[in-house]
Parts: structure tokens; sequence; C-alpha cells
């Protein structure tokens, strides 16, 4: 499983959602399913521009769990 933990670089980077949204160009409801974990999918350019914003690399944001080791249950 992959867990893309934008709201984690969020908080590191002391950004607002609205502010992320503004700068990467997505609509504040595609950022929204990105950081609660709701895509399966994302685009490499997407993901190249959050890099971008967020000052980061990739390993970053994405993080794999085999087998579902990961998984957050709700």
């Amino acid at each position: 499983m992959i867990i893309i933990n934008v709201d984690v670089m969020l908080a590191k980077r002391k950004m607002s959602v609205t502010e992320l949204t503004r700068r990467v160009g997505l609509t504040m409801a595609n950022i929204s399913l990105l950081k609660n974990g709701k895509v399966k999918a994302i685009r490499l350019a997407t993901l190249d521009k959050l890099c971008e914003v967020l000052a980061c690399q990739p390993g970053d944001i994405l993080e794999y769990f085999p087998d579902g080791a990961g998984e957050v249950e709700e």
C-alpha cells in the first residue's frame, strides 16, 4: 500500500491547504483527496509540482507499506 503524506508535509512546512491549492494549481477538493489519502493514482506532473512547492522529494510525500501494514483504520 502506498500512503500519500501531503498532510505531514503541510505541517512540516507550516503551510495551509489553501496556500498549497493556490501554489500547485489544483482544486481544494483534489488537494483534500490527496491529503486524506482518498486517491488511487497521482499524475507525475502533480507530484512534481507538489515537490516543487513543498521543497521536498517524492519519497517525502509517498510511503510504501507492504501487505497493508500502514493502513489507517477508519
